[in-house]
């Protein structure tokens, strides 16, 4: 049942609301527990017991950390135990047929070698998402940032709230756990404000998005047979995809959560605007760079191995150096992470390695960037400059999305380097992309809602509200918007005849 389905949009979450509103104050808070458990149930089944399981489990850590008091080796054992188990149970599910699969390639030929046989894993929704949830409110009570609570039901509703299932935001405890329970009534400006949320979403998810995911199907399912041109437009096609999906499903999350009086942290801020690898990465999936710059970067900084660094290396190679060395020990853990978080393959590691590779880079050419800037004159925030920045990152974004999203890292650097044979540019307009599952109609939709939602991104990286200029305006031009927001979702969606139910891209990861 994805947030993007009838059963959702049409049943769950109005009867949800409902049963909410019509609940006294301090029984809504096990309104939102029980209709989130039921969601995951919906979703998931008998692997509920996972989240039950978790919920528990990281409860009963935080209140024994909490009683170890100043025991530092009581509470630091208890964090390792508890925040290890939960990666080791994610690891295990996640990762051992690909840990099996590499060794068995590995031994191959090998006399006397029999290979592993793969485990048959059941794994739940969203596991890779609350687990993130659960190891940060862990050392948020390990380091004293925060008292762990003693309301079990809290601590569940943080870890399973129906509208973050399935892709996040992944959001600190202290964010949103008060406003879970705080059992505001609902009020009809925040239902009218989610359910435009929720549309908008729509509108990115199966107006675009689920158009998108035809010819990027076709060019990845079957990538030796395409080279040249195809190759950029695969690459394109598959970023935009995931980006107007991604940020689509964020819409419907933030919007649904809104409706019951919760702010979710948002997740995307114009990622397309960005001008550098790390700006795009401040920009696209906030809520998981905060997590990683919280949890692994910072505590990585801080490290004992870090400091030894610092104070032997300003010694014999002076700041310079110095800085090139922490920032490496630092991003190392992080990109690496990354990439294994999104899954298990080898494509996913590159994908880690190769953001980890351009970071550093940034950071060795600054003192040469700034030198170019100070000698030539050139203003650094110029239009032409900010264009070509801009320009400059989407290269490294397509680049990047092109082997994230390739069938294994061969077909990545297979599909990368077809990309400079037989380039073609009149593949273009001469009618190939037609033979792909599009349509010119659908071409036409495509091209027509990135162009909306440009413009929308443009206005927002202006600091231009849309909603709080639409607020001004009389109330037929605001109730104008609203239906035809309604109306492009159910003219232009790509659903019915023609076209296949898309899964939610990131509820795989």
């Amino acid at each position: 049942m994805g947030y993007n389905t009838l059963p959702y949009l049409v049943l769950f979450l109005p009867l949800s609301l409902i049963v909410y509103q019509v609940s006294g104050r301090k029984f809504r808070k096990y309104v939102l527990l029980i209709a989130s458990w039921i969601y995951f149930f919906l979703c998931s089944r008998e692997l509920i017991l996972y989240l039950l399981l978790t919920s528990a489990g990281v409860w009963l850590a935080g209140l024994a950390m909490d009683r170890a008091g100043s025991r530092k080796h009581l509470k630091t054992f208890l964090v390792v135990v508890s925040a290890g188990g939960l990666f080791g149970i994610l690891l295990y599910l996640k990762y051992i047929n690909f840990f099996i699969n590499t060794v068995n390639l590995a031994m191959a030929g090998k006399s006397g070698w029999t290979a592993i046989p793969f485990r048959h894993m059941l794994i739940p929704i969203g596991i890779s998402f609350y687990t993130l949830e659960a190891v940060g409110y862990l050392l948020e009570v390990y380091w004293g940032r925060l008292e762990a609570d003693r309301n079990f039901g809290r601590v569940a509703l943080f870890l399973g709230f129906f509208p973050q299932t399935m892709e996040g935001p992944i959001a600190r405890y202290q964010d949103t756990a008060l406003q879970l329970t705080a059992g505001n009534p609902v009020t009809e400006q925040w239902v009218f404000d989610g359910v435009t949320r929720i549309l908008w979403g729509m509108f990115k998810k199966i107006v675009i998005a689920d158009r998108l995911s035809v010819i990027v199907t076709e060019l990845y399912h079957n990538h030796l047979a395409y080279d040249g041109v195809m190759i950029p437009v695969a690459a394109v096609s598959y970023a935009l995809q995931l980006y107007m999906e991604f940020s689509g499903v964020m819409d419907i999350v933030i919007g649904s959560a809104g409706m019951f009086g919760v702010k979710l942290p948002e997740n995307f801020r114009q990622p397309f605007f960005s001008q550098s690898a790390s700006e795009f990465w401040r920009r696209w999936h906030i809520s998981l760079g905060i997590w990683l710059k919280t949890y692994v970067f910072y505590p990585v900084t801080t490290s004992d191995l870090t400091m030894k660094w610092n104070r032997f290396a300003r010694k014999k190679f002076g700041k310079y150096i110095t800085k090139i060395g922490t920032s490496f020990l630092a991003l190392t853990p992080v990109w690496l992470f990354n990439g294994l978080w999104h899954g298990a393959s080898w494509n996913y590691i590159f994908y880690g390695i190769y953001y980890l590779v351009l970071l550093m880079l940034e950071v060795i050419l600054e003192p040469a960037k700034k030198a170019f800037y100070r000698h030539t004159g050139f203003p650094k925030n110029g239009r032409f400059w900010t264009g070509f920045r801009i320009l400059r990152t989407w290269l490294i974004i397509f680049t990047g999305e092109l082997f994230f999203r390739a069938e294994g890292l061969r077909a990545g650097v297979s599909m990368f380097r077809s990309g400079f044979r037989n380039f073609g540019i009149q593949r273009l307009w001469d009618g190939t992309l037609l033979k792909m599952g599009l349509d010119k109609a659908d071409w036409i939709v495509i091209l027509a809602g990135i162009a909306v939602v440009f413009v929308a991104d443009l206005l927002k990286e202006k600091q231009i509200d849309v909603k709080a200029v639409l607020a001004k305006r009389s109330l037929p031009v605001r109730w104008a918007a609203f239906y035809a927001l309604i109306f492009a979702v159910l003219i232009f969606g790509a659903y019915g005849s023609g076209y296949r139910q898309v899964d939610l891209i990131y509820a795989g990861f």
